[in-house]
C-alpha cells in the first residue's frame, strides 16, 4: 500500500521548515488558514510569517515543541494559532526538517450521557479514536497525558503529526491495515513517554469501529503499559537462557565465562566471576570462609558501545580491576567477603549513599568506580550443595538505574544455577585428573624395543564423556616373538581405568605362559565374568570389554591373531593398498561360554599393522565405514616414521584434536629375521650323540662370530638336549636364534610334560640341570606347541666396543 500524502488534507494546516528556517512545503490547509499561496511562501524564511508575539520558535535540540503562535495573514491581520512541531531526521544524512501542524479549532463536544463521557475521558486506559482518513477525532485524558499535549488541540492530527518516531510510522501503517481489512492489530514498543525518566513497554491495541451497516468508519486505539509483564518475561527468558547456555561443557573456566556472557548486557554492564582458590585446601573449596578471602578471577565480561559482550576487548574493559587468573584477597568489610560470610547478595548503590562505604576498603577500586561512572554494584555468592565456590559481581555504569529487588532475585537465581554447573565441572575435573593419573600409570610409558617389530602408539582421552578404559601393549615373547594387544573397557571414569589395569596385567601374565591368541582370550573372558560377578547384583556394575591379541614371529614371519568383539586391524603391505584384515569377530569379553577363533597370516617384512579402538573411527557425525576409509587413506600415505604416521592418522580422523570416546592407536612395522641368523638340528633320542651336537653348535657360533659365548652356550645346549632325550619324546629339535644382543637356545620335543626347577640335595647325582641353566641365562621358560613343548633360554651377548 502506498503511503498517504500528509499534505492532502485541507482541514489541518501543515508546513515543512528545514533546519535553516526556510519553508519547503505548504498545504491547502495552510492556505485556508493564512491566505498565502504555496508559490508565494515556499522558499522564503518561515520567520517572515511571525508577527513577533509568540511563545518562542522550536529548536532542533528540543525535538518537539507545541504552543500558540501569532501569525500574519495575507490580508495583514494577525491569526493566533496553536501549533505542534517536531523535528524529522533525514535517512540519507541530508539536513533535517520540522513538520509543523495546526489542527482546526476543536468542535463542541456532543451532549452525551455525562457518566459515559466521564468514563471515556477519565479512564486510566489511554484511548484515541481515528476516523477513516486516519485523523484523530478525540483522545481521553490518559492519552493526552501520555502524549504530553492538550487534549482539545489534537483533533484532526495524524499519528505521524504527533511524532516522527518509527513507532508512530508503524502505528499509522497498522491503522491503514485495520481500515482495509477490518481486523484487529497489535503494536508492541519500548519507548519513553513525555516526562518519564525511563522507557516503558507498551502495547497498542487497534480495533475497527463500524457503523450500523458493518462498514469500517474508524479505528479505536488503546495503549496499555505492560512493563511489569515485559520485565517478568525478560527475567524468565534470562533464567531459561542461563539454563541452556551455562554448563554446556564440564570446564570450570568456560562455565564461569558462560555465566558472565548470559548476564551481560541483559542484567548488568559488567560481570566478574571470582572463585575461591582451592590449592591451599587439597583441591577442595574451603568449608569455612574467613576473611581475608582469597578469590581468583576466573572470568569477566563488559558491555561497551563499540564491542559486544564477550569480545576479545573484555579483558581490558574499564571496570575490570583484576586480570583473569589473578588471585586477590578481600578483607572483612568488602562486598565480596561479606556476601560470602553472610551467604546472601549485597547491593551497594550511589543513590543509597553506601557505594563509597562498601568500596572504601580499596581506594584504587573506588577511584576506578568514580572514573567510569559506576553507580550500582551487586555481589552474589556462588553456592552449590552446601559448598561455597566463589562470588559473582554485577556492575552497572551504562544503565541509569540501580539494581532493584527483582534484579537481586534474578541474579541469585541465575547464579545458583551457574554454581551447580561450576560445582559439576569442578567435580568432573577432579575425577578426570585422578582418572588420567591412574590411566597414565597403567598404560606403558614406553614400548620395549624388539627384533620383531618397530612400534609407535598414541592415546587420546575422551574430551567430554570422561577418561575410559582403552589400553594397548607390546609384550616380548620367547623365540624373539612379540605380542601386540589393544583393548577397550566399557564405560568411563576411575572404575573403567581400574578394570583396564587389571585386564592389562592379566594379558601380560597370560602372555608369559605363551598361550595361543584364542586361549588367551578365553582366559580373559573368564576373568571379566568373575569381575562382573564381584561387582554385585546391580547391573550398573557389570564389566564388559573388547580386545584384540596378536602374536608375530619374525622367524616364520607369520602372525596369529584373535579378537573379542574388537575392530579388526588394518594391514598396510610394503607395496600394496591398505586393507582391513579378515578376522573372526568373536564375542565381547564378559559374555562367557562362547568360543574364540584365531587366524594366521603371513606378513612380509616392512608391513605395517594398525591396531586401534573404536573411538578412532566411530563418531556421531561420521559413519564407521567412512572412518575406516579415512584410516586406510591416512595409513597408505607415504612416510618413513611411524610416529609421523600416528600423528597423520589422528589429524585425519580427529581434526579438532579431541574425540567423543577414548582413542588408542598402535602401529607396528614388521621385521623379518634372516635365515642366516637361525640354525636348526634334528636330534636323535640317543644320549651318546649329545657330544656331536655340541660340536655342531660350537662350529655355528664360530661362523656367527660368537666364540666368546661358546662355553656358556655349550653348557646350556648340553643340559637342554640331555633333558629332552631323557624325559621327552621324539622327535627332538634344537634351534639357535640370534640378533645383535641376544642368543636364544630352543629344544622342542613331542611331550606335553612341562619341566620345573627343583633344588637338588647334596648326595643327588642329578637335578641340577635347569638350575644351572637358570644361573647362566637371562631368562628361561617353556611353552606349549601343537606338537608338544619347547624349552628355551636367552643369553645376553656383550657387544664389542
Amino acid at each position: 500500500m502506498s503511503p498517504v500524502n500528509p499534505f492532502d488534507d485541507a482541514a489541518t494546516a501543515r508546513v515543512v521548515v528545514d533546519d535553516s528556517g526556510t519553508l519547503r512545503e505548504w498545504n491547502e490547509g495552510a492556505r485556508l488558514l493564512l491566505g498565502h499561496l504555496a508559490g508565494e511562501v515556499v522558499g522564503t524564511p518561515a520567520a517572515d510569517l511571525l508577527d513577533g508575539r509568540h511563545d518562542g520558535p522550536p529548536t532542533p535540540e528540543n525535538g518537539r515543541w507545541h504552543g500558540t503562535l501569532a501569525l500574519r495573514h495575507r490580508d495583514g491581520h494577525t491569526v493566533s494559532v496553536w501549533v505542534l512541531a517536531h523535528h524529522r531526521t533525514a535517512a540519507d544524512g541530508a539536513p533535517g526538517s520540522w513538520l509543523a501542524v495546526a489542527p482546526p479549532a476543536p468542535a463542541a463536544a456532543p451532549q452525551d450521557d455525562p457518566l459515559i463521557r466521564a468514563a471515556l475521558t477519565q479512564s486510566p486506559c489511554a484511548v484515541m479514536v481515528f476516523d477513516d482518513r486516519l485523523l484523530l477525532r478525540g483522545v481521553n485524558d490518559a492519552m493526552a497525558r501520555l502524549l504530553g499535549l492538550p487534549r482539545d488541540r489534537l483533533h484532526g492530527l495524524r499519528a505521524t503529526d504527533i511524532n516522527s518516531r518509527p513507532q508512530n510510522m508503524e502505528l499509522e501503517r497498522l491503522l491503514r491495515r485495520v481500515l482495509a481489512t477490518g481486523r484487529r492489530q497489535d503494536l508492541r514498543s519500548h519507548l519513553k513517554a513525555e516526562g518519564e525518566e525511563r522507557a516503558h513497554a507498551w502495547v497498542a491495541l487497534m480495533a475497527p469501529l463500524t457503523d450500523a451497516d458493518g462498514l469500517v468508519r474508524g479505528v479505536c486505539v488503546s495503549a496499555h503499559d505492560f512493563t511489569e509483564q515485559h520485565l517478568a518475561r525478560e527475567r524468565l527468558q534470562l533464567v531459561n537462557e542461563a539454563s541452556v547456555r551455562v554448563g554446556s561443557t564440564l570446564d570450570v573456566n568456560r562455565t564461569a565465562e558462560e555465566l558472565a556472557d548470559v548476564c551481560v548486557p541483559a542484567l548488568a554492564d559488567f560481570v566478574s566471576v571470582d572463585l575461591l582458590d582451592p590449592r591451599d585446601t587439597g583441591g577442595e573449596p574451603a568449608t569455612v570462609v574467613e576473611p581475608p578471602v582469597g578469590l581468583r578471577r576466573t572470568a569477566h565480561r563488559t558491555h561497551l558501545p563499540d564491542h559486544s559482550a564477550g569480545s576479545a576487548h573484555s579483558s581490558t574493559c574499564p571496570p575490570a580491576a583484576a586480570e583473569t587468573g589473578r588471585l586477590d584477597f578481600y578483607p572483612a568489610g568488602s562486598p565480596q567477603a561479606e556476601c560470602l560470610l553472610s551467604g546472601r547478595a549485597i547491593v551497594a548503590a550511589e543513590a543509597h549513599g553506601d557505594l563509597e562505604r562498601w568500596m572504601g576498603w580499596d581506594p584504587a577500586r573506588l577511584r576506578q568506580v568514580r572514573e567510569h561512572g559506576v553507580h550500582s554494584v551487586m555481589s552474589v555468592p556462588l553456592q552449590a550443595r552446601g559448598t561455597t565456590l566463589g562470588v559473582a559481581v554485577f556492575i552497572r555504569f551504562r544503565r541509569l538505574h540501580p539494581f532493584t529487588h527483582d534484579d537481586v532475585l534474578l541474579a541469585e537465581e541465575v547464579s545458583a544455577r551457574a554454581a551447580v554447573c561450576i560445582d559439576n565441572a569442578r567435580r568432573y575435573s577432579r575425577e578426570r585428573e585422578a582418572t588420567l593419573t591412574l590411566q597414565r600409570s597403567l598404560l606403558p610409558r614406553w614400548l620395549p624395543p624388539t627384533a620383531a617389530v618397530q612400534a609407535a602408539s598414541r592415546y587420546l582421552p575422551a574430551a567430554r564423556s570422561g577418561v575410559g578404559g582403552d589400553w594397548f601393549d607390546v609384550i616380548p615373547l620367547s623365540g624373539m616373538r612379540v605380542a601386540m594387544v589393544v583393548g577397550d573397557v566399557v564405560g568411563h571414569g576411575i572404575a573403567a581405568s581400574a578394570t583396564m589395569g587389571r585386564l592389562r596385567t592379566a594379558v601380560r601374565t597370560l602372555a608369559d605362559i605363551d598361550l595361543t591368541p584364542e586361549e588367551l582370550l578365553t582366559h580373559l573372558d573368564d576373568l571379566v565374568v568373575r569381575l562382573s560377578e564381584e561387582s554385585g547384583d546391580d547391573r550398573a556394575g557389570e564389566v564388559g570389554a573388547t580386545c584384540l591379541y596378536a602374536v608375530y614371529d619374525p622367524v616364520s614371519r607369520r602372525c596369529a591373531m584373535a579378537r573379542a568383539g574388537h575392530p579388526a586391524p588394518v594391514l598396510v603391505p610394503p607395496d600394496g593398498p591398505a586393507r582391513q584384515v579378515e578376522l573372526p569377530s568373536g564375542p565381547p569379553l564378559g559374555v562367557g561360554g562362547l568360543p574364540f577363533e584365531s587366524a594366521e597370516l603371513e606378513l612380509r617384512e616392512g608391513s605395517v599393522l594398525a591396531l586401534y579402538t573404536d573411538g578412532l573411527v566411530e563418531s556421531r557425525d561420521r559413519d564407521p565405514d567412512a572412518g575406516l576409509a579415512l584410516l586406510r587413506e591416512a595409513l597408505a600415505a607415504p612416510g618413513d616414521s611411524l610416529d609421523a604416521a600416528c600423528d597423520r592418522v589422528l589429524h585425519s580422523l580427529l581434526p579438532a584434536g579431541s574425540a567423543g570416546d577414548d582413542v588408542a592407536l598402535l602401529l607396528a612395522r614388521t621385521r623379518g629375521l634372516p635365515t642366516g641368523q637361525v640354525a636348526t638340528w634334528d636330534i636323535p633320542a640317543d644320549p651318546s650323540l649329545v657330544a656331536p651336537v655340541r660340536k655342531q653348535v660350537l662350529d655355528q657360533l664360530a661362523v656367527w662370530g660368537l666364540a666368546d659365548a661358546s662355553f656358556t652356550v655349550e653348557l646350556v645346549v648340553s643340559e637342554l638336549v640331555t633333558n629332552a632325550i631323557r624325559y621327552g619324546s621324539p622327535p627332538i629339535r634344537l634351534r639357535l636364534i640370534h640378533d645383535a644382543t641376544t642368543l636364544i637356545c630352543e629344544v622342542s620335543d613331542s611331550s606335553h610334560t612341562a619341566p620345573h626347577l627343583r633344588r637338588a640335595r647334596t648326595w643327588d647325582e642329578g637335578g641340577r640341570g635347569l638350575l644351572l641353566v637358570a644361573q647362566l641365562t637371562q631368562r628361561w621358560g617353556s611353552r606349549h606347541t601343537t606338537e608338544g613343548k619347547t624349552i628355551w633360554a636367552e643369553l645376553g651377548l656383550v657387544e664389542e666396543e
